[in-house]
């Protein structure tokens, strides 16, 4: 088995676990992240519920108590497919990606040309180039999964915005049909199921096939930044992005004011600077960075074993097979 292969089977398999285990904090996160809050003076939303219910652990437990336990993980079947495929892309280039990046040095050694190592330069570049075709292979699923996460907060949301017409219509026009029945009649209409493939349909629906690649552009920016940045600098250097990202990804249609509705990256900033301020740039970072340092100390430290756990079975293979064929 080559490393590159051991690698990208064992960041799949760190990757799982520590989504499985890390994944309320990630649910609870994009939905921070993809609040909508108006400065003062200025009106994003009418809906009371977009205001902050609290910190990290209140916004767990209020949605437990609102949506189940399995609130906390909506999305969670495409998120851990997304998470199997992403880290495995990208171990196995960053592997492939280094193997290739060490020989040259070795060869140019040979030519008189450097020390035979390969230089820091060249290591961001490594890690650019996984971490690109990692985010161009796999952003649709987590477009889905994103989709997934926020669908019933969009849904409350509208369902709040259609009870606010109602109730408008009803104190204008003294024909229609009491305020109560229209309420009652609201009320009465269920959630539809909300899977995988509903998520795929809207969004190919919404945007077409480009639509599974929505927020590509400050995703790539933050690839070539991390490379670059120590981990925490990245993650607050890099989260305003994240947020655009999320919010690009989430669904649109919420409510019928346009401060809520992007058309692309640019008029996404545009807006949250003009509507929300600098401070809805950091929504749910301190939830981020808890769940970014939990997840990559599980991953890295069951992918490691899982490494020397494939490489061990390679060479036991090889120390068997002969024996097998004779």
């Amino acid at each position: 088995m080559s490393s590159a292969i051991a690698n990208g089977l064992a960041g799949a398999g760190g990757g799982i676990i520590a989504q499985i285990i890390t994944y309320p904090l990630q649910t609870v996160n994009t939905r921070q992240q993809t609040e909508r809050i108006a400065k003062k003076g200025l009106v994003a939303s009418s809906n009371a519920s977009e205001r902050p219910s609290g910190g990290t652990l209140r916004q767990i437990l209020l949605l437990i108590k609102t949506e189940g336990w399995g609130g906390l993980y909506s999305g969670l079947t495409p998120s851990l497919f997304g998470t199997a495929a992403s880290q495995g892309i990208y171990y196995y280039f960053y592997q492939l990606f280094k193997n290739k990046a060490e020989a040259i040095a070795i060869a140019n050694k040979r030519k008189g040309r450097g020390d035979g190592t390969v230089g820091m330069f060249s290591w961001l570049i490594v890690a650019a180039l996984a971490g690109s075709l990692n985010v161009l292979l796999t952003n649709p699923i987590w477009v889905l999964v994103t989709r997934m996460q926020t669908h019933t907060q969009a849904e409350r949301k509208i369902m709040e915005a259609k009870r606010e017409a109602i109730m408008s219509e009803a104190s204008e026009c003294s024909t229609s049909p009491t305020l109560q029945e229209k309420l009652a009649e609201l009320d009465s209409i269920k959630p539809h199921p909300y899977g995988t493939f509903h998520a795929a349909r809207e969004v190919y629906m919404e945007a077409g096939i480009t639509g599974f690649w929505k927020g590509i552009v400050p995703t790539l920016i933050m690839v070539f930044l991390l490379g670059a940045l120590a981990k925490l600098g990245a993650t607050v250097s890099t989260y305003p992005l994240l947020v655009v990202k999320s919010r690009l990804q989430a669904k649109q249609e919420i409510g019928g004011n346009i401060s809520l509705r992007y058309s692309g990256t640019l008029d996404a900033i545009i807006k949250m600077i003009r509507y929300e301020g600098l401070p809805g740039f950091y929504k749910g970072m301190s939830t981020k960075i808890v769940q970014s340092v939990f997840a990559a100390s599980v991953l890295f430290m069951i992918k490691e074993e899982l490494v020397k756990a494939y490489m061990l079975m390679a060479v036991k293979i090889q120390e068997v097979a002969p024996n097998l064929i004779k």
